[in-house]
């Protein structure tokens, strides 16, 4: 599957919603409230449960973003509104990009709450209640913002995949107003799994883009 675009953008503003809904969340086993971690080096050992969100969320972004492979935060969690954390079921093995678009009051920072979708796509059963997650921040996909754009669009262009992992590969420049950057998508569907690369071009000089493609390796 090859897809080529021609498209100008100035990104996506975000606005954080003052307005906080409380969700019914599962109970958890408080054991893991104090597990101490630096989620900037290292996986964070922690548990998700699962919600089927709202309409308002604290960040302003919707449950929907990202096919709803969403999630809320505890209110002190190092990770942001709009972060990308990837996240492992250590019962599967499977592991998933996930946005987060919420805070819930009172949840440890090792403590997460997933959209529903997102729970079931990590193999997990929702009768569970609760699963036992390993967490990582991304920050290599924060710092490369196109890296993120591509990302989105390769989650629209196979709607039955589940974006795994993330790697830059490359950054040319082209001309002086011409920089290309190339990234790579491992994304995995119940059957099988495949590795996208996505190249975007853009003017350094405008911060707009001139061109971008993804196709399967």
């Amino acid at each position: 599957m090859n897809f080529k675009y021609s498209y100008n953008t100035n990104g996506f503003q975000y606005v954080n919603n003052p307005y906080y809904r409380q969700h019914p969340y599962n109970t958890y086993n408080q054991s893991y409230q104090n597990y101490y971690y630096d989620n900037r080096q290292q996986p964070v050992r922690g548990q998700a449960t699962w919600t089927e969100g709202g309409q308002v969320t604290q960040c302003g972004i919707p449950w929907s973003e990202n096919r709803y492979m969403t999630v809320a935060v505890g209110q002190n969690s190092p990770y942001q509104c709009g972060q990308t954390i990837k996240v492992s079921n250590q019962q599967t093995g499977r592991e998933l990009l996930v946005t987060v678009v919420d805070e819930v009051a009172g949840y440890p920072q090792n403590r997460i709450n997933l959209h529903r979708r997102a729970f079931e796509a990590l193999g997990a059963n929702t009768a569970q209640g609760v699963i036992d997650v390993e967490i990582i921040a991304n920050p290599e996909l924060e710092q490369q913002k196109w890296g993120k754009y591509l990302l989105e669009l390769a989650q629209s262009a196979y709607p039955d995949y589940n974006v795994s992992e993330y790697n830059f590969i490359r950054r040319t420049q082209v001309s002086p107003t011409q920089t290309q950057e190339t990234y790579e998508y491992v994304l995995q569907s119940q059957q099988e799994r495949i590795t996208v690369r996505g190249n975007v071009v853009y003017n350094p000089n405008t911060d707009r883009i001139i061109s971008f493609d993804i196709s399967e390796v």
